[in-house]
């Protein structure tokens, strides 16, 4: 048996403390801090995540009866879930979100030559969209939802090429979906593919003007004028119009000046016609219907955040804490996609976090646990060698 180290302690390595620290003096995270500083409070709610715990209470357990195997995992000492409940309440959530987009800015480039279904596009493509949480507006004061229900929403961008988040935005349940692009930055020629929600001409005319490109889905019947018509195209693959239009309402055309492309596509599986609104007019018309298409991998990004980390149950009420508590799991997210690059693994990311769940009292070395049969091939390598040295 492998006499190493833990799995959580070799995750904990791979981690910059000192990136972390540099978040933490940023915001003066640990003036007057005595008992739990920010870093071990981190490394806490990150075991929180990998570990799957539904509380802080359990985290606090579960850590309290491997107590005299703390220092090895890669904390100083486990304390209450009170403890680490007010840290919480108090440490600025900036903190984490810093850090947080400086593992983006480290992982996403990691994954900038995957490539995106049934598309040899060169542009960065980008898929916006938001998942709420539903929460208790007796306890959640803040996270005012609709119908008088509570809500917290995180917005997120996602690159397509990994399915690595870029933007991440935490409101309460009424910010409407549309009010985040007015925060947000935009690459040049990067595409941003986005639900009808998103159709807010302004800030659809702030991504054309940022040399960005645009797909949606028109939120209904639109007024317009036909500039150009594209009558080439195949209708046997769907398509059905493929127009180049401006807009005539007044406040629209105010909004939004410049042309724009509509591309109809009949839908077959679900029996409608959808309807593409688009500034690029360098792609094809199909093109155009495969890039809305690969849209949906962000919501099975959402799908497999709340399946695979604990995002659905807040391991707290107030405002700051949630905020902790989501960018933790964006956290945790990003570090499983770094380790799965430096290892090589030709595991996906999802398959990668449950096997190291399920491993981080294990002390068998990460790249054996995420390379299937590489131990096996290291030993029958080994044995090679050795008879090879025999006839030397």
């Amino acid at each position: 048996m492998h006499s190493g180290k833990f799995v959580f302690s070799q995750v904990l390595e791979l981690v910059s403390q000192y990136e972390f620290n540099k978040c933490v003096k940023r915001y003066k995270g640990n003036y007057h801090v005595r008992e739990l500083d920010c870093w071990n409070q981190f490394v806490q709610l990150l075991f929180g995540q990998l570990a799957g715990p539904p509380s802080l209470r359990s985290i606090s357990l579960c850590l309290k009866a491997h107590e005299h195997q703390l220092y090895h995992l890669g904390l100083k000492k486990q304390v209450d879930s009170s403890v680490l409940s007010r840290a919480n309440e108090r440490r600025n959530w900036l903190i984490y979100a810093d850090f947080g987009n400086y593992l983006i800015q480290l992982v996403r480039p990691l994954y900038a030559n995957c490539p995106v279904s049934n598309l040899d596009i060169d542009n960065d493509i980008f898929a916006l969209d938001s998942t709420t949480i539903s929460v208790s507006i007796n306890l959640f004061t803040w996270a005012d939802g609709k119908y008088s229900r509570g809500a917290v929403k995180m917005h997120t961008l996602i690159d397509l090429r990994g399915n690595i988040p870029e933007f991440i935005l935490i409101t309460d349940g009424k910010y409407h979906d549309s009010n985040a692009l007015d925060v947000m930055n935009f690459y040049a020629n990067a595409i941003y593919l986005m639900d009808k929600a998103y159709v807010d001409f302004e800030a659809l005319y702030r991504i054309n003007n940022a040399g960005a490109f645009f797909v949606t889905r028109a939120k209904g019947p639109m007024r317009y004028n036909i500039i150009e018509q594209n009558f080439n195209i195949d209708e046997t693959l769907g398509l059905q119009a493929d127009k180049i239009i401006g807009l005539i309402i007044p406040k629209s055309k105010q909004l939004y000046p410049d042309k724009l492309r509509i591309v109809e596509y009949y839908d077959q599986e679900n029996d409608e016609v959808l309807v593409f609104l688009t500034n690029n007019f360098e792609v094809s018309a199909i093109e155009v219907a495969y890039l809305y298409k690969n849209r949906w991998q962000i919501e099975v990004f959402f799908k497999w955040i709340k399946q695979n980390l604990t995002v659905k149950k807040l391991w707290g009420h107030t405002e700051n804490t949630v905020k902790i508590h989501l960018w933790v799991a964006i956290c945790s997210h990003l570090i499983v996609a770094y380790i799965k690059h430096t290892t090589k693994s030709p595991l996906s990311i999802y398959e990668v976090i449950q096997i190291l769940s399920n491993s981080l009292f294990d002390k068998t070395p990460i790249r054996e646990l995420l390379i299937p049969n590489s131990s096996f091939q290291m030993r029958e390598n080994q044995d090679a060698s050795e008879q090879l040295s025999l006839f030397s």
